[in-house]
């Protein structure tokens, strides 16, 4: 199959193709995910809870994020790899948002960088443009605003939240970024966002009329105890894999395993 561009990504909008996405923390989920067929791989910060065992995505750093995305790149091959710049490290300047962006392309071997917000990180996705680094946007229920926003709140739920949404969907399109990840609102509003835009939507709880539709992969797989109401699990991962460390834990102490077939 053909290797995933940018430009790639936006056709499939004009030809009415769905775009499919999920997260990918390693040379092995990335390697999974390519092999899958998966249009993009993104190397999401929600490894801050999935690989990490922090709270939420606050606390993950750029370093982190960033042995993670070159992990996942040795395991990319098809698929358009995208990295998530953690929180702080491009809200407080344009050239800060450029260099942290820079390093993930440069170092990462990511191949387009996505940030949270709309209007007020204008500056910090124009500088990265200007880099020649390809931007994703994301709206809507934004996990780095998480204490800002007193937890995960679903958004376009009052009338301003919807006028400010269509704002800033329309503003990041203007800016340059060559899609949009539409989180944690309600399915009316991201119809007419992606129906009043040129670029891509990609929808994560936000219902079915997106261009495209991304899940973070350990949800799918079944590997985490609890899942928004969004997730569909499409295996149960996790009690597949506990119950054989447990059957192991069984064999090993009832000396049932090593036998003579597992010695040299």
């Amino acid at each position: 199959m053909e290797k995933v561009t940018v430009i790639s990504i936006q056709k499939k909008k004009k030809s009415k193709d769905i775009l499919t996405a999920l997260t990918c923390y390693d040379a092995f989920t990335g390697k999974l995910v390519d092999e899958a067929g998966i249009d993009i791989a993104l190397v999401g910060d929600s490894l801050a809870n999935t690989r990490l065992g922090y709270a939420n995505t606050i606390p993950v750093t750029l370093e982190e994020m960033l042995h993670h995305t070159k992990a996942a790149s040795r395991g990319v091959q098809r698929a358009l790899l995208v990295a998530d710049l953690p929180f702080m490290t491009y809200e407080l300047s344009a050239a800060q948002a450029a260099q942290s962006a820079g390093r993930f392309i440069k170092e990462g071997g990511a191949h387009a960088v996505k940030v949270e917000g709309g209007k007020r990180i204008g500056p910090s996705i124009t500088a990265m443009l200007k880099a020649n680094i390809a931007v994703m946007g994301h709206i809507g229920l934004t996990p780095q605003s998480y204490y800002k926003d007193g937890g995960y709140r679903v958004k376009g739920v009052t009338p301003a939240q919807v006028k400010d949404l269509k704002a800033d969907a329309k503003y990041l399109e203007q800016l340059g970024v060559f899609s949009l990840v539409l989180e944690g609102m309600r399915p009316d509003v991201a119809k007419a966002i992606t129906r009043s835009l040129k670029i891509p939507t990609i929808g994560i709880g936000a219902g079915p009329d997106c261009d495209g539709q991304i899940l973070v992969l350990d949800d799918l797989l079944g590997l985490t105890e609890n899942s928004p109401k969004f997730v569909k699990k499409y295996a149960r991962l996790r009690q597949s894999m506990l119950k054989a460390i447990q059957a192991y834990k069984k064999d090993v102490e009832s000396r049932h395993f090593p036998g003579l077939q597992h010695s040299y």
